[in-house]
């Protein structure tokens, strides 16, 4: 396990670098001058100049490509244009809601789906398939953030269930603000891992050792969940591991849509204002948790078959 886990962490290095180096150069082509956007159109030439340096702005291109990868490596993401915050210190701010966000949206989707899947599979052709299946190309054909809109209407501004915006404080009063986004992401990742679960067990229950339990008197929820969930979970963790990255970026939108600090929200401010430092690190950040879920995933698929350890 350790040496698999080993080879796994070397693997994500060079895609790790790879993401580094295109942030990089993806900052450095954006339109636009970062010391306008940060002083203004009314800003001296002087003055420009000393913001440009005292930025490293005016530094030669190979040596902000090191200063920027050593303190993308020392977690030194650098200050804020705008406000002349400490890029971190924002991140760490924001960063717990939009994990908050992709938690509760991943467990109500997997705690959905899952058993929408296993109802339409051992149904199949009837009226529960059918209607399982409707909801998912529904899933499929909604944006995230029109559903968002409505939910946000119908059950905040008409209803007053839930707040309007905001991320709450303290653990109830923030499940309570997170909810609604969580659900209306947990509603169209539901849609696709019901469909996947469907898919996967009618593949499996057409396999022999399915018939042999059957023949044998083994009980039908055995049947379902010990012979046929178990063996389909290969592809559902794949799914599910897609389904987070999805989430993931999917906060972004909704982050918008329901006015809720986050990662998302705290990158769209940042593009908008040119500040470069906080985009370069909303970035990096998004992209180490894609390497993390990856990863996370390459482990699960240990535990669910021993035998790719082997592989």
């Amino acid at each position: 396990m350790a040496r698999y886990l080993l080879l796994r962490l070397a693997d994500a290095v060079p895609t790790v670098l790879l993401v580094l180096t295109l942030v990089f150069i993806a900052m450095r082509i954006l339109p636009g001058d970062p010391a306008i956007a940060a002083l203004g159109d009314m800003a001296t030439p002087e003055q420009l100049e000393i913001f440009r340096e005292r930025m490293g702005l005016n530094a030669p291109l190979w040596q902000q490509y090191i200063d920027f990868i050593w303190g993308m490596l020392t977690l030194d993401f650098g200050t804020s244009l705008m406000n002349n915050q400490s890029v971190l210190r924002l991140i760490g701010y924001n960063l717990p809601y939009t994990i908050e966000l992709t938690i509760v949206a991943m467990i109500l989707g997997v705690g959905f789906g899952i058993p929408l899947g296993v109802l339409a599979a051992t149904h199949r052709n009837k009226a529960a398939d059918s209607a399982v299946r409707g909801f998912s190309l529904l899933g499929y054909a909604v944006p995230d953030f029109y559903l968002g809109a409505l939910l946000l209407i119908t059950f905040s501004l008409n209803l007053g269930l839930f707040p309007i915006n905001g991320g709450g404080e303290g653990f109830l009063d923030r499940m309570h603000h997170v909810f609604l986004p969580a659900v209306t992401l947990a509603l169209v990742k539901a849609a696709f891992i019901g469909r996947l679960t469907r898919t996967s067990l009618l593949e499996v229950f057409g396999k022999d050792y399915i018939r042999t339990a059957r023949a044998k008197g083994a009980r039908e929820p055995r049947v379902i969940y010990r012979h046929g969930l178990r063996n389909a979970l290969l592809p559902l963790t794949t799914g599910i591991g897609l389904s987070t990255l999805a989430t993931l970026s999917g906060s972004v939108a909704i982050e918008l849509v329901f006015n809720r600090p986050g990662i998302g929200k705290l990158l769209i401010s940042a593009i908008s204002e040119r500040d470069y430092a906080v985009i370069q690190g909303g970035v990096v950040i998004f992209a180490m948790f894609v390497v993390l879920i990856n990863l996370m995933m390459d482990l699960v698929y240990i535990v669910v078959d021993p035998r790719i350890r082997v592989q």
